[in-house]
């Protein structure tokens, strides 16, 4: 069943389970790359205080084997020259530290970034699992970084054991040296080991660094019900996206409906299509539609002019083409401006007429509207002449 999970594991994490993973402390990191990181600066820093320590050796040594009346009577000169041993390591030890986990902490940081938490450090509330836990261990990445381990540590004894086995009698020599000429020697011969492990250590660095981005980015695969699930999270399930858009709808239906009464006409398809017109000279510089809608939602368009005393007027092309090309609180298109003006003048004229100030005007005019913008208008393909 893992194995087949595993397997369904195909779509990379999303970013919002990469920041989750990063929350719960879950970013790559290298021990290999922060060993060697350690490793090279405490080996770089030994090699620029070289001469000093050298120095301090010396001087240590002869005092340290130095002997007269006072140390012979009184043993507190032995805790004083412990004391000072003490101080001048200390002044190697601790900057040298300091450096080291400098570099360590930089290298983690270069790989993974900066990521504070202290998830992994809270107790967990989940029963004792044995079957789980032998799981976890026996798993891709425990198994990896367990064979890693096992090949690094033979690898170091092994160039260990033949760089002492090759340099053992230049080891021995050491003792016939004066103390000057055999520390210096000491020390040169101690750093070509140290170079020489931390060859093996760069070599490992540089392939668990990358190791381990794949291994983390691996771990955060998402299957398709996984990532199906996480947009249904952060996006809303589909029914409550479909119930959100209804009522969208419904309060674009209300604000229409609301502004029917204003309108100067409503134009219509007799059963079909209305949209409903409003122009005011001296704020817009077209007409604009202020309503429209098909099939039910025309006729309640129709019924709420009627009751608002809103002229309402039978022209199918234009309507069919308002409807189709004019978008709602817009102005209408360009193409249109002749045809609405034909019936914006007859509204006018029929308003002057009912109220005393003009003659009663005839039948609408043909209304000039563009062919192709008349959706029913489908132009008809002729075949093509055989001949």
């Amino acid at each position: 069943m893992a194995e087949s999970d595993a397997q369904d594991r195909n779509l990379p994490a999303s970013a919002r389970r990469l920041k989750k993973a990063r929350e719960d402390g879950n970013v790559p990191r290298s021990r290999d790359l922060g060993h060697f990181a350690a490793l090279a600066a405490g080996g770089l820093g030994l090699v620029v205080m070289t001469p000093t320590l050298i120095g301090w050796t010396q001087a240590g040594l002869i005092r340290s084997l130095s002997f007269d009346a006072n140390a012979r009577l009184g043993p507190s000169a032995m805790f004083e020259r412990l004391a000072d041993l003490t101080v001048m390591m200390l002044w190697v030890v601790v900057p040298l530290g300091l450096w080291m986990s400098f570099v360590g902490i930089a290298s983690a940081l270069a790989l993974g970034g900066w990521n504070w938490t202290l998830k992994p450090l809270m107790p967990k509330s989940t029963p004792f699992n044995l079957p789980a836990g032998i799981s976890r261990l026996l798993s891709k990445q425990h198994v990896i970084d367990a064979l890693k381990a096992s090949l690094l540590a033979l690898l170091l004894g092994t160039v260990g054991c033949l760089y002492l086995y090759f340099h053992i009698d230049e080891f021995r020599g050491l003792m016939g040296m004066p103390l000057t000429t055999g520390l210096a020697q000491a020390g040169s011969a101690l750093q070509g080991g140290l170079w020489l492990l931390l060859g093996v250590l760069a070599v490992f660095a540089a392939v668990d660094a990358p190791l381990q981005r794949y291994l983390n980015a691996s771990k955060l695969k998402m299957t398709v019900q996984e990532m199906k699930q996480e947009h249904k999270e952060s996006e809303g399930s589909q029914e409550v996206k479909g119930r959100r858009r209804q009522l969208m709808r419904e309060l674009s239906r209300r604000r229409m409906l609301a502004a029917v009464p204003t309108a100067d006409l409503v134009v219509m398809n007799p059963t079909h299509y209305a949209v409903a017109l409003k122009y005011d000279e001296a704020l817009m510089g077209a007409p604009r539609v202020v309503a429209k809608g098909a099939d039910l939602l025309a006729m309640t368009i129709r019924d709420t002019a009627r009751t608002a005393q809103v002229p309402v007027l039978q022209a199918p092309v234009l309507a069919r083409a308002l409807y189709a090309h004019a978008e709602l609180d817009r102005e209408i298109p360009t193409a249109l401006f002749a045809a609405v003006a034909q019936v914006l003048a007859y509204v006018y004229q029929l308003r002057a007429a009912m109220s005393g100030r003009g003659a009663m005007p005839g039948d609408l005019p043909e209304l000039v509207v563009p062919p192709e913008l008349d959706p029913h208008n489908t132009p008809v393909v002729e075949d093509a002449d055989p001949a």
